[in-house]
């Protein structure tokens, strides 16, 4: 058989891959209609059956024959399809009853629950603190006790002691449900969690990768933080900016449990059983335990168990001794984990992952091919993996961030040799942990590998015009996509007619992206209404809010990302920020900092409870800025304004840092609308704020606290009878705004400005009335 024939042949099974993640997605979306979903496919799947042997009889019966079999093997194939996606759905339509009986739980309005959950992925940090996915076991709402079991999201402020994978927790909560296609039913937030700490094999594993992180400790950072990641996926001791900087340069995929890993794990051991002398079923088998042990070291949760499922089959694949056929494996990993989890049809992580295997696969080779015209054989074979992953993940990525890292390619080139290093020499540390002296010895040498990754990240990520911003949403898919295409075209296609249209087509895209960026700018200038008084920027889940009066400009907190940040100054024209208040320290409200260095003459700030707080401001402060923490009671002027602090106390017991110790300001006495900012307070801290007698009536513009939370204090927002209301949010998971905290703003008679479907917002008074301006709607009047 001829290669091409074989590359053919390899190729047959994409289609049954596309139609059962196809099938899954569609149930998943339309819970409801998942039994009708199933039975359709099913019985399209049986009718393709019954129309493959009508051919094939026909085929048989006729003299001469008719042709060949490849419309029996389509046909076949179509049948294939279809009953895994009959499979993919029917698992749905199995799951439904239970899910909607729990989601149709009575809970709204913030109303509180009691849950006993399993744990069953890793705890992560979030910006508001933790979340982990759960298997819920029981659900008790008042005097009701509910059994049941379904997957839940859980966050919660602090972590206690005790929670890991494996846990088992009891919480006092609130819940709201998750949207369509989520795994999880519902979204749960705990004010109180109690956990029962994991127990045999979990345990042992939770021990290994908590005696790791204690082995790299004493290692200089930021690659000691990066050790843990490498070796078994735990990033707790990563810290934010490096965290930023990994995904700026397009590495952070380096510390995601993947298949890369599990391919790498298992061909160790594979390669040690080949030197025993073992047979090929020994050594596949040697491989797959060494794969679960690995598996229930760095967690068994969904994202390492499909990779470890992508490793399994491959593994398969080599003992019936058609490795070569990587597409076919590929697809029949994708095919068995849609059946088992049809939930993965939504996760961006799962595309991300069949579209990076199969990049390799298809078309690593053609642009190694290709390459070779300009550089050496095994340079081009280094820059065709890297650059192939990018090609086909680049156009996903823009859905998380419209931007391009145009040095993600060298970045993975320079640091993809050290992370096997890092991999296998962390993993020996976490082993080799009873021996204490030996760990500590092999976390030391990882931690070299470890810092040349940390470090190629950071200048990556530092370079000035690193990344390029891109169109939002589908269409910069799109456009991404085929540039992609023409870029793979002019690299590996011949001479010729094709190659030439390629190249014309990524000559238009450079010009365009080159000019758009300062035509678009002076175009946002242009539509920013040049009497605006108060600005909420569109910066994504987080706050950052502009004041200005009388050629002087406040910044209300940073939002989470730099690049966010620094576009909403451009578009607004602010070069120069005259006071700063960093309302507490999540990264959603300071996040954004590095874009500001040299920019910022005052800087307020609420408690800081941990050295990256102190960290944060004191950056500041080599920037020039003069910083100051305050309480209730401090005030100054900005232009005409006064603005005063009413919260947090002093040195307050009760709230001491975050969320509920928000710097609370109210700016009034001049031409900027009388406005409050309420950070993020919760209900309680509100009502606190409230008996202090601070806020008087006659607030205009109030800042809803928490990106519109549950979580509110109702009768505050009723005594301030706000004329319009900024919801400052982006896309989330936590539910923000919640409809109960918009119902009551709208009950009031409150214009409800928010960020994430208005983009930018602006308000100023003209004539007596406010006047508020979104930059994707109308003007509200």
């Amino acid at each position: 058989m001829s290669q091409r024939s074989a590359r053919r042949r390899d190729l047959r099974l994409l289609p049954v891959a596309a139609v059962t993640w196809a099938g899954a997605g569609a149930a998943i979306l339309l819970p409801g209609s998942a039994v009708w979903i199933a039975g359709g496919l099913w019985a399209a799947s049986v009718g393709a059956i019954a129309l493959a042997g009508a051919v094939a009889r026909r085929h048989r019966s006729a003299a001469p024959p008719t042709g060949g079999r490849r419309p029996i093997t389509a046909l076949a194939l179509a049948a294939v399809a279809l009953a895994f996606a009959g499979a993919a759905a029917s698992h749905v339509a199995a799951a439904e009853p239970e899910r909607s009986s729990l989601a149709a739980l009575e809970i709204s309005g913030g109303r509180a629950l009691t849950i006993d959950a399993d744990v069953v992925g890793k705890i992560e940090t979030s910006a508001t603190g933790f979340r982990f996915d759960a298997v819920l076991r029981r659900a008790t709402i008042g005097a009701q006790v509910h059994e049941v079991s379904a997957p839940v999201l859980v966050r919660v402020s602090e972590r206690p002691v005790g929670l890991d994978l494996g846990s088992q927790i009891r919480a006092t909560a609130t819940a709201f449900p998750a949207d369509p296609g989520d795994r999880a039913v519902l979204v749960v937030t705990a004010s109180a969690l109690e956990a029962r700490p994991p127990h045999g094999i979990l345990a042992g594993a939770a021990a290994l990768r908590a005696g790791l992180i204690r082995s790299a400790d004493g290692l200089p950072p930021p690659g000691a933080g990066l050790i843990a990641g490498l070796a078994v996926g735990d990033t707790s001791a990563l810290d934010d900016e490096l965290d930023a900087q990994m995904k700026a340069s397009s590495l952070s995929h380096l510390t995601a449990v993947s298949g890369a890993n599990c391919a790498l794990v298992v061909g160790i051991a594979y390669a040690l059983s080949a030197l025993c002398g073992a047979r090929r079923g020994i050594r596949v088998a040697t491989g797959l335990a060494t794969l679960m042990g690995f598996v229930v070291l760095v967690s068994p949760e969904p994202s390492v168990v499909r990779a470890a499922t992508m490793a399994a089959v491959a593994m398969l694949g080599l003992l019936l001794g058609r490795i070569g056929a990587g597409v076919s494996v590929l697809s029949v990993s994708v095919c068995v984990l849609l059946i088992l989890d049809p939930w993965l049809a939504a996760s961006l992580g799962f595309a991300l992952s069949a579209v990076a295997t199969g990049s390799l696969l298809l078309f690593a080779g053609p642009l190694a091919a290709g390459l070779t015209k300009w550089m050496p054989a095994p340079v081009a074979l280094a820059v065709s993996v890297p650059l192939a992953a990018q090609l086909a993940c680049g156009p996903l990525l823009i859905l998380i961030e419209p931007t391009v890292p145009l040095l993600g390619v060298l970045a993975n080139l320079i640091a993809g040799p050290a992370a096997p290093a890092a991999t296998v020499v962390g993993l020996l540390a976490c082993l080799a942990l009873p021996i204490p002296v030996l760990a500590s010895g092999l976390a030391a040498v990882a931690w070299l590998p470890a810092s040349w990754i940390a470090a190629t990240a950071s200048t990556a990520a530092g370079v000035k015009g690193a990344s390029l911003g891109w169109l939002e949403g589908f269409p910069g898919l799109v456009v991404l996509a085929l540039t992609g295409a023409a870029i793979g075209i002019v690299i590996a296609a011949p001479a010729g007619r094709p190659r030439r249209a390629a190249a014309a087509l990524c000559a238009a895209v450079v010009i365009v992206t080159v000019a758009a960026a300062p035509v678009r700018l002076l175009l946002d200038r242009a539509r920013v209404p040049a009497e605006w008084s108060i600005a909420a920027c569109d910066v994504g889940q987080g706050d950052a809010v502009l004041v200005r009066d009388g050629g002087q400009t406040m910044l209300i907190d940073t939002g989470p990302d730099a690049a966010a940040l620094s576009a909403c100054l451009d578009r607004f024209a602010v070069a120069r920020i005259d006071v700063l208040v960093l309302t507490h320290f999540d990264l959603d409200h300071r996040g954004g900092a590095d874009a500001l260095n040299g920019r910022v003459a005052l800087v307020l700030h609420g408690p800081a409870a941990t050295p990256e707080d102190d960290a944060v401001v004191e950056q500041l402060r080599a920037g020039g800025a003069r910083t100051q923490q305050v309480s209730a009671g401090q005030g100054g002027t900005l232009g005409e304004c006064r603005w005063g602090v009413l919260w947090p106390r002093p040195r307050d017991p009760v709230y001491p840092s975050g969320n509920d110790a928000s710097v609370t300001l109210r700016v009034t006495g001049c031409r900027v609308p009388d406005a409050l900012f309420l950070g993020d307070l919760s209900g309680a801290a509100q009502r606190s704020l409230a008996s202090t007698g601070a806020i008087a009536r006659g607030v205009r513009v109030v800042k809803v606290a928490h990106h519109g939370s549950a979580d509110q204090d109702s009768e505050l927002y009723r005594s301030l009878d706000a004329s319009v209301a900024l919801v400052t949010v982006g896309e989330n998971t936590y539910g923000h705004p919640r409809s109960e905290i918009l119902d009551l703003l709208s009950d009031e008679g409150a214009a409800i400005a928010r960020t994430d479907s208005g983009g930018d917002v602006a308000v100023w008074e003209s004539e007596g009335a406010l006047r508020v301006w979104r930059s994707r709607g109308d003007d509200a009047g």
